[in-house]
């Protein structure tokens, strides 16, 4: 990742997750928390694992688990992410809605490097590759993980074209995904809720 494209990632970085996250808490209406004075960045959210200067060695062992939905990152090899930050404290996620998150909330911490599941290889676990190589296919036919609208990103921008000419949607970088990713994470975030909430009440049905 050159310096360039770091540091206006960065700033976009920024901009667009002030913006998306604002949005989302005024969806929320009264749910939403005023900052307090010395808040900052929740340590909660700021990943616990010690620092991985290579975090691509035995990533699934080591991430299993995606730290923002809990989600089984080896049963969602397909669309799964990786964010190593400049400390190389390295974030883990199921999906780019995730990894939006952890964009968003770790806004002190520039990304070194971004892993993007390659959606269109043949393997039996997808693997993962630098989202600056690769291509992503916008809003398709192909169901999403952690949201409505989906973004599946291809290594090959051959193969990804191929996915468009029969599932639609429109091709575009990773930035492109990232910024589609926050505008539509009100949305999702609110279906996640409802679907979760649907599944407990099954389970609580299912218990009586």
């Amino acid at each position: 990742m050159s310096d360039n494209t770091h540091l206006d990632r960065r700033h976009a970085l920024k901009l667009l997750a002030v913006g998306s996250l604002a949005g989302f808490a005024v969806t929320q209406g009264s749910t939403a928390h005023a900052a307090c004075e010395g808040d900052g960045t929740p340590m909660q959210f700021v990943p616990k694992t010690k620092p991985d200067p290579e975090p691509l060695k035995d990533e699934l062992a080591k991430y299993p688990k995606c730290p923002y939905c809990g989600m089984d990152r080896k049963q969602y090899h397909h669309s799964r992410h990786l964010v190593q930050y400049a400390d190389d404290l390295a974030d883990g996620t199921c999906s780019l809605h995730c990894a939006a998150i952890s964009l968003a909330i770790n806004l002190d911490r520039g990304p070194k490097a971004i892993y993007a599941a390659d959606f269109g290889a043949a393997a039996e676990i997808k693997p993962l590759v630098n989202v600056d190589e690769a291509t992503y296919l916008i809003g398709s036919k192909l169901p999403g993980v952690m949201t409505a609208r989906s973004k599946k990103a291809f290594g090959s921008k051959a193969v990804a074209e191929a996915a468009q000419k029969e599932n639609g949607g429109e091709l575009g970088n990773f930035d492109a995904a990232l910024k589609a990713a926050y505008a539509s994470m009100a949305d999702d975030t609110l279906m996640i809720r409802k679907k979760r909430a649907e599944k407990r009440a099954k389970m609580m049905e299912g218990k009586s």
